[in-house]
């Protein structure tokens, strides 16, 4: 069976799990956490980085630094993981849920004007695939109306958009680091901070609300619960294993590229007939090769398609389920404006495995199989 996913793994995260035992510190912000940070920093160009137990969990932080009141309204896409609407339901707002593009999956940036109102505080925009929004649309929109801009590049790590890594172009970047994202700690993701402003009240946020940051400084001499907080800070152990990942994460980069290029191009006569669509990318876009995926003429082909498929030992998935029409989704929020594009492309994608250490052979086996259902 060739599977979906399989964790990335490069032969030193044993040992660094085991340094990071030994050194008697397992708790959050040690050594490995700190390198993990300044990787990011100086790799992203990035203001402040800040490791976090999930990608979720970033995503609390940003809209919480955002300031959400009860009542106040955030716009983001429909297509998109529960955690984007959590984050902000978490503190009270309203979800307000745009019609995505059908050609990159994101946020259609010419239907989010329409969609504010005067409670409107933030856009959060889903880099979906490792395929940039188009920023500098949403960033006017964003600055002539006042609003925050959260990306949630959970899926974007070393994504650029015009040059500029994504994350580190809105006001806050979400980043993941789960076991099915180019690089992985288990569970964990990173905080983006791209005002300096933030930072302090990002530290105490990130450390139980208390000023512990600023006292291992130096800065006070005693440290106290000054604010809300929490407690976001992952584990030491899975710091070490993030770093052997990081270390590597050219390698790793380049492995999946190959496999995405290689289904690119063996596709490619399956679009030319019009029996699928592949992925389209931007000029503006350099993509981290996080995701292959296809589109079915409809739903019930990309569900013969997955059965055939997995009979002959091959694993496709779907993803996600649109957020508006989800019992939560009528809870929490509304869709402005009209479906035309969210539900029926969610219907007819469908991603290929994709994870470093894919052998050529497993490539070929996935790319011979799609083409022997359509051949059928």
């Amino acid at each position: 069976m060739i599977n979906f996913n399989i964790p990335p793994y490069v032969g030193k995260e044993l040992d660094y799990v085991k340094q990071a035992i030994e050194s008697h510190k397992i708790c959050g912000d040690g050594a490995f956490t700190k390198k993990c940070n300044e990787w990011l920093e100086s790799r992203f160009d990035a203001e402040k980085v800040m490791l976090t137990t999930s990608g979720s969990t970033a995503l609390d932080m940003a809209f919480e630094l955002c300031e959400l009141k009860q009542g106040d309204e955030v716009i983001l896409p429909s297509y998109t993981f529960s955690s984007t609407a959590n984050a902000a339901v978490l503190c009270g707002a309203r979800l307000v849920f745009v019609d995505i593009r059908p050609d990159t999956m994101n946020i259609d940036e010419k239907k989010i004007e329409a969609a504010i109102t005067d409670r409107t505080k933030v856009i959060c925009c889903v880099h979906y695939a490792g395929v940039a929004c188009e920023m500098d649309t949403i960033m006017d929109i964003a600055t002539r109306h006042g609003l925050k801009v959260i990306e949630d590049a959970a899926q974007a790590v070393t994504s650029k958009y015009k040059g500029r890594y994504l994350g580190t172009i809105g006001d806050f970047g979400c980043y993941s680091f789960h076991e099915t994202k180019n690089f992985s700690m288990g569970e964990g993701g990173a905080l983006v901070i791209n005002n300096r402003e933030y930072n302090e009240k990002a530290e105490i946020l990130r450390e139980k609300g208390t000023n512990r940051a600023k006292f291992f400084r130096g800065q006070v001499d005693k440290y106290t619960w000054v604010d809300f907080g929490d407690s976001y800070l992952p584990s030491e152990l899975n710091a070490a294993y993030l770093w052997a990942q990081l270390e590597s994460a050219d390698k790793i980069e380049k492995d999946r590229m190959e496999t995405w290029n290689y289904y690119n191009e063996q596709l490619q006569d399956l679009a030319a007939s019009g029996k699928v669509e592949l992925p389209f990318l931007p000029e503006y876009c350099e993509h981290n090769a996080h995701m292959y995926y296809m589109k079915c003429r409809d739903l019930q082909e990309r569900t013969a398609l997955i059965d055939y498929c997995k009979k002959r030992g091959v694993m496709l998935v779907f993803h996600y389920i649109p957020l508006h029409s989800a019992p939560a989704g009528y809870k929490f929020g509304r869709f402005a404006g009209e479906d035309i594009y969210t539900t029926r492309e969610s219907e007819r994608l469908v991603r290929l495995p994709l994870y470093y250490g894919l052998t050529n052979t497993d490539r070929k086996k996935v790319v011979d199989t799609i083409k022997g259902f359509f051949d059928k």
